[in-house]
C-alpha cells in the first residue's frame, strides 16, 4: 500500500508551506498536544514525554532547497536500565537539516547508490530530506530529533552500572576434572 505524501507519517506532524519563506527566514514552533505526546511516547517505547517543542529558522538553501535550524527541546520520562526506576531527564538537540524537492532527493539517491563505497576514513554526506508536495513536516522533523536524543540504555542520574564480580571456577564442574576421574587408576 502506497501512501499519499500529504498523509502524516507519525503521530506528531506540523506542516509547513515551503513557499511561505520570506527573505531572512521564518520562524516556527512546534507546540504539542498532551494525546500527541502519549502517542509518541508509545511509539518510542518510554515511560512518557511530559513536554516537547520545536523552534526552528526556515531558510531558503539555494534555488529549490530549504534549510531548518533550531533546537528540539523536551522533558521525558524513561525507565533506568540499572534499577528498573522511572525517571525524567532534560533533553535539548540542535537541529540543522536540508531539504531538496522530492525529484532532486531521488536523483541523488540514485548518484549516491551508483557511486563506489565510502572508504573507512571517508564521511557520506547527508542527503537532504524531501519537500513533498511543496511542504515540509516539522512536527515529523521535531519527532524525528527526539528519538535520535534518546538514551538507548537510560540511567537514572547517579546511578552506574557494576559488573558482577567473577566467581572463582569450580574446579569439580571443570570438563578437566571430568576426564581426570575417567583416567585416574580405580582401587576395587
Amino acid at each position: 500500500m502506497t501512501r499519499s505524501p500529504i498523509q502524516p507519517i507519525g503521530p506528531l506532524s506540523r506542516r509547513f508551506d515551503a513557499a511561505s519563506v520570506r527573505d531572512g527566514g521564518t520562524a516556527f514552533r512546534v507546540e504539542t498536544t498532551v494525546a500527541e505526546r502519549e502517542a509518541l511516547a508509545t511509539e518510542c517505547g518510554i515511560a512518557g514525554i511530559e513536554a516537547l517543542a520545536g523552534d526552528f529558522r526556515v531558510k531558503r538553501d539555494g534555488p529549490t532547497g530549504l534549510r531548518v535550524l533550531g533546537t528540539v527541546t523536551a522533558r521525558i520520562r524513561q525507565v533506568c536500565v540499572v534499577t528498573l526506576e522511572e525517571f525524567a531527564s532534560d533533553l535539548s538537540e540542535p537541529v540543522d537539516v536540508r531539504f531538496a524537492p522530492a525529484a532532486e532527493v531521488e536523483e541523488l539517491e540514485a548518484a549516491h547508490a551508483a557511486r563506489p563505497p565510502a572508504q573507512d576514513d571517508e564521511v557520506e554526506p547527508d542527503l537532504p530530506d524531501p519537500i513533498v508536495a511543496g511542504r515540509i513536516d516539522l512536527g515529523a522533523l521535531t519527532a524525528e530529533i527526539l528519538v535520535l536524543g534518546l538514551d538507548p540504555y537510560p540511567k537514572k542520574p547517579g546511578v552506574a552500572f557494576a559488573e558482577p564480580e567473577a566467581e572463582a571456577p569450580d574446579e569439580a564442574a571443570s570438563p578437566f576434572a571430568a576426564l581426570r576421574g575417567l583416567t585416574a587408576p580405580r582401587s576395587n
